[in-house]
């Protein structure tokens, strides 16, 4: 068979390096280093909202509140308890031909404290912590950690704490064994060896002068209390987590690759929101949704599956008095959330046909879930065609991705809780190393072609 016979009928993943130009890979690393600093201004949601509303408001957005009225051509954001974010804009056709949504989360796995968390033992104070989402305990201990959060006082003033991320600032840590007496643990299966209870946060080990008892915890306290002003009493009504303190970095030789924590998913964040920027005048209406909560169920008040959703599409529909059950179902959601990308050092959990690969641009899946397609929405054959063709369009280097073999795990995404209002809706994402870890890897090739895939996906049909 002839080259252009086989190019011609079989798939084939396109490496970005092998049709870019010069100025596109220039293009791809200077987009890189703003994406960088995002990450590193917005290592919880709460900060990921408060730096998103400062990007919109540059950019023209304004509050919404409900029953504001709406005009053509407005830019608006919904600000959801600080926790989430929806970005929307008015375009001149009408409403009732539908919204282009693309819904990424910004919550990452972390550590939270507990409810009443400090204590001290052994000579050393400590928090007890609860993780957040699916982490591998083995990877948070003996690292750097940084307190991020916010503390709202019974009297409703709210006080903001980071610790660990200025360089004169002391770093948080969770003590491991020494090799020398880890015999027993070696020999522990890996998701075991650390026990959640043992993720302790390391706070200090200097007594208060003048204390009979406690005196490490009543240390840790007053400096609390003569930096924050707040008492241990205040933990209860705090929002505070344990998340690396490193910064985003260059990761290899040819600087190709981001190492940070947060890529899962702040990677198709911040997308989304920069494709939207970049096309103020698209036709159709669009829309942003940064969410919480996904990484636990997206229950709650500020996850996708609170109906928030509903209730603004609703409001966009009555104010240009289109049927709201029209606007639905003309809609499409590109569920923007991450993959997993082929590691050669793990090569045997991935089927080698059917999974992303480094390079080779942001990558769409039409199943998530796990064993038989058990809780993913499952994008008809309709959608994806959609996707193919506004792809090629737009020029846009992609490829087509699952997250692993049959019966080795799996994952899920905002999208079934989407596609259940009667919104198509299919995942499409940045494919990432070591998702899940403290510090995950990325290819600057593939943030750049998400921020191209969302820009088609906006203004093209």
């Amino acid at each position: 068979m002839s080259e252009s016979k086989k190019d011609l009928l079989c798939y084939k993943k396109t490496n970005f390096y092998e049709v870019a130009t010069p100025e596109q890979i220039d293009a791809a690393y200077d987009y890189a280093k703003d994406y960088m600093k995002y990450l590193d201004a917005s290592k919880t949601e709460r900060e990921a909202v408060a730096t998103s509303i400062a990007m919109a408001e540059a950019q023209g957005y304004v509050p919404y509140t409900f029953g504001m009225a709406l005009a053509q051509g407005g830019k608006y954001y919904y600000n959801n308890r600080g926790r989430s974010l929806f970005l929307f804009r008015i375009g001149s056709a009408p409403v009732a031909e539908g919204i282009r949504i693309c819904a990424a989360h910004i919550d990452s796995p972390r550590l939270d404290l507990k409810q009443s968390p400090l204590y001290e033992d052994g000579g050393f104070g400590f928090f007890k912590t609860r993780y957040y989402g699916g982490i591998r305990k083995y990877q948070w201990v003996a690292t750097p950690l940084a307190l991020h959060g916010v503390v709202i006082k019974q009297s409703g003033e709210s006080v903001s704490i980071t610790i660990g991320e200025d360089d004169a600032d002391p770093v948080l840590y969770i003590n491991d064994l020494l090799p020398h007496l880890g015999q027993n643990q070696n020999s522990q299966p890996l998701g075991t060896a650390i026990p959640a209870e043992n993720l302790n946060i390391l706070l200090g080990s200097r007594p208060l002068e003048g204390e009979e008892s406690d005196k490490i915890k009543m240390n840790i306290l007053n400096l609390l209390n003569q930096k924050y002003g707040i008492v241990e009493e205040d933990f209860l009504s705090a929002d505070l987590s344990l998340v690396p303190a490193a910064k985003a970095r260059d990761v290899g030789l040819d600087r190709s690759l981001i190492g940070s924590y947060g890529h899962d998913d702040r990677v198709c964040a911040y997308p989304a929101m920069t494709a939207l920027f970049e096309n103020p005048d698209a036709a159709r209406s669009t829309m942003v949704i940064l969410a919480d909560k996904e990484e636990i169920g997206s229950d709650g008040d500020t996850g996708m599956q609170c109906e928030l959703l509903l209730d603004l599409l609703y409001e966009i529909a009555k104010a240009f008095d289109a049927n709201f059950g029209q606007m639905k179902a003309n809609s499409i959601c590109l569920s923007a959330d991450v993959t997993a990308c082929f590691d050669p050092n793990f090569a045997e959990v991935f089927d080698g046909k059917n999974v992303s690969r480094i390079n080779c641009g942001v990558a769409m899946c039409k199943y998530t879930g796990h064993g038989g397609k058990v809780a993913t929405n499952d994008a008809s054959a309709e959608l994806v065609a959609f996707i193919r063709r506004i792809m090629a369009k737009g020029e846009v280097v992609w490829q087509a991705g699952d997250m692993g073999k049959n019966d080795l795990g799996g994952g899920g995404t905002v999208a079934k809780y989407i596609s259940k209002h009667n919104i198509p809706t299919v995942d499409i994402g940045v494919p990432v190393i070591a998702m899940h870890s403290p510090f995950e890897i990325v290819s600057k090739a593939d943030v750049y072609t998400a921020h191209k895939a969302f820009a088609a996906f906006y203004t093209l049909d």
